[in-house]
């Protein structure tokens, strides 16, 4: 990680720690990693299980597998592994995969990243506001209110 990282001003060991705090804080699982993996394809196969209505079970998946479990993303078996487990078809989703069917998706994605300045995960727009990184839901709260969103009255 070190590696990946030098020259670029961030301390890894502090990072990694406080990610570790915040994700225990929030529940969330957070595995002791050594190495980062390519999600490209990952991302590809979460636009294919979009399209299956599997979206968010397969980017959950992908999330524990990846950063609590050290699994390698970028591996096609994996991949399959995990849209097998979220109830999709292991031969289409290696069909996806080796012919890169949702690619575009992906790289339009990106382009529009690109054009709207979007530099981390996650990004929080309303019009030209953004709040960006993980945030306290007090600073949502306060974001989403300088926004002038109104809380919708409960229905029960």
């Amino acid at each position: 990680m070190e590696k990946l990282f030098e020259g670029r001003g961030i301390n890894v060991h502090e990072t990694m720690d406080r990610l570790r705090r915040v994700a225990g804080e929030e529940g969330l699982p957070f595995g002791r990693r050594e190495k980062t993996y390519d999600s490209r394809l990952a991302q590809e196969l979460g636009k294919w299980a979009e399209s299956r209505d599997k979206g968010e079970l397969f980017h959950k998946a992908a999330f524990h597998a990846y950063f609590a479990d050290g699994i390698n993303i970028a591996r096609i078996p994996n991949l399959i592994n995990l849209a097998v487990k979220v109830g999709l078809s292991g031969p289409e989703a290696k069909e996806v995969l080796e012919k890169r069917i949702f690619k575009d998706a992906v790289d339009s994605d990106w382009a529009r990243s690109r054009k709207m300045n979007i530099i981390a995960v996650p990004t929080f727009m309303m019009g030209s506001n953004r709040l960006v990184g993980g945030q306290p839901y007090e600073v949502l709260e306060r974001f989403i209110m300088k926004n002038h969103v109104m809380k919708r009255p409960l229905h029960g």
